[in-house]
């Protein structure tokens, strides 16, 4: 395992600990998080921003990563399940493409492709 693909990794096991502080020690500070097609997020704030309310409405996490694969710049790709289960006794499981830039042994950029009307109906459901 490469040491990009390693730090995804621990980035998704922060998730699965619902540890926002360990979420965000793994960004750049002018990192980029894209959730396809929401509006994109610059820096810390605006990350923590979004990251937090989610984690704190989640009793449980888990990323299941399907395929992953790491190209020549150091770029991760993997194809996931990410589920969830919120503190309202919802559960869901969004499938979802990601993608991870990093540098110097940070996310600079995060983008995360998903069906937003698969995200919506089970929000509803």
């Amino acid at each position: 395992m490469s040491n990009n693909t390693e730090i995804v990794s621990r980035f998704i096991a922060a998730w699965e600990a619902r540890n926002v502080d360990a979420i965000m020690a793994f960004f750049a500070p002018d990192a980029v998080y894209h959730n396809m097609p929401m509006p994109r997020l610059v820096g810390h704030a605006q990350i923590r921003e979004f990251i937090q309310p989610f984690v704190d409405g989640a009793d449980w996490v888990a990323f299941k990563v399907l395929h992953s694969a790491e190209n020549a710049a150091g770029t991760v790709l993997n194809e996931r399940v990410d589920s969830f289960v919120l503190k309202d006794g919802k559960k869901l499981a969004i499938k979802v493409v990601g993608i991870f830039e990093c540098s110097g042994g940070k996310i600079v950029a995060w983008r995360d492709y998903f069906d937003m009307k698969e995200f919506e109906a089970q929000m509803a459901g």
